[in-house]
């Protein structure tokens, strides 16, 4: 694939560009954005599961399209959205955005993305590397990038409540853990074992008031 540095100002805008394009545009040209291979796939749907439950999240979105302007349409893998705003795509940039890297991927392209949405006002950016060692890129806007790998916990406060395990951003029963202890937090319970004393309780009273009606 062809990494040649775009330049000047393309003929296309963000009006333009439909919706489930293959294409996300940079100043005013589009640019191919390859389908996901299986491995991604999956991890992505896993890793959008994490975050989409956090108890702070209220909206996140998989392959949400961001315009800050008429020439640019960037879409990440994983990215808190807004909970309302006008029809089309998301103005502006994500604050918190996930990005998976795979086999085959144009490392020119991607460093341009995360160059560019640091600039333009996302906060924090996460890289999931699906090659080699599992590992996460952590970038900050102004900061230098860190690495964060399997058995590893992943912070961004400002955005999430609970810290992610390196692992759930691509393990299925990883994600399945996070999730479910996102979702019962959600719900007012502190663990799975909140859930099973408040029914061993509720047991209790029941067998208490049957026990005074009998």
């Amino acid at each position: 694939m062809s990494t040649r540095k775009l330049t000047g100002r393309g003929p296309f805008r963000a009006s333009q560009l439909p919706p489930g394009s293959d294409y996300e545009l940079v100043d005013g040209h589009p640019v191919y954005c390859a389908p996901t291979r299986r491995a991604g796939a999956g991890a992505i749907l896993d890793g959008g599961s994490v975050i989409r439950s956090d108890p702070k999240v209220r909206r996140a979105g998989v392959d949400p399209g961001f315009a800050p302007d008429d020439l640019n349409v960037r879409a990440p893998d994983i990215a808190i959205i807004p909970e309302d705003g006008p029809p089309g795509w998301i103005r502006g940039v994500p604050g918190f955005a996930v990005a998976y890297a795979g086999v085959g991927q144009d490392e020119e392209k991607l460093q341009e993305k995360i160059d560019e949405l640091l600039a333009r006002g996302s906060r924090v950016l996460w890289v999931m590397r699906l090659v080699g060692p599992r590992r996460v890129e952590v970038y900050r806007a102004g900061e230098p990038f860190t690495v964060a790998t399997s058995g590893q916990e992943l912070h961004a406060p400002e955005f999430l409540a609970n810290p992610v395990p390196v692992d759930a951003l691509w393990d299925a029963e990883a994600a399945d853990r996070a999730t479910l202890r996102n979702l019962l937090e959600r719900f007012g319970y502190q663990d799975i074992e909140a859930v099973r004393e408040e029914g061993r309780q509720e047991g209790r009273q029941e067998g208490r008031q049957e026990g005074r009606q009998e």
